[in-house]
This record gives structure tokens, C-alpha cells and sequence, in this order.
């Protein structure tokens, strides 16, 4: 289920998302935002990931 929340973005950011926009790839600016939150939390988890196997050796 997914949840409204609501954000606040600089001028630069927001115009980038519409740009964004503009290829098709997103359907609306909130998928944009998603899209973006889910890959940072995957890198993150990637990055403790490597840091935990690099301490069991």
C-alpha cells in the first residue's frame, strides 16, 4: 500500500524532475521520487553489505 507524504524540493531539483518528465521514463513526479528513494536505499544496503563481508574476513 503505498502513502502520500508530502516533500519540499529546491527550484533546480523540481525542474530537473520535470525534464525527467519530458523522456517518458516516469509517469508523474512522485514515480520520479520513488525511483530515486529505491535506488539510494539499494546502494545503501549494498554499501553495508560489503562493509560486513569485508569484517568477516
Amino acid at each position: 500500500m503505498k502513502q502520500k507524504i508530502s516533500i519540499t524540493l529546491d527550484e533546480e531539483t523540481v525542474f530537473k524532475i520535470q525534464n525527467n518528465l519530458r523522456t517518458g521514463k516516469f509517469r508523474n513526479k512522485s514515480h520520479v521520487v520513488e525511483f530515486a528513494v529505491k535506488k539510494l536505499l539499494e546502494a545503501e544496503n549494498s554499501e553495508d553489505k560489503i562493509l560486513l563481508r569485508g569484517d568477516m574476513e
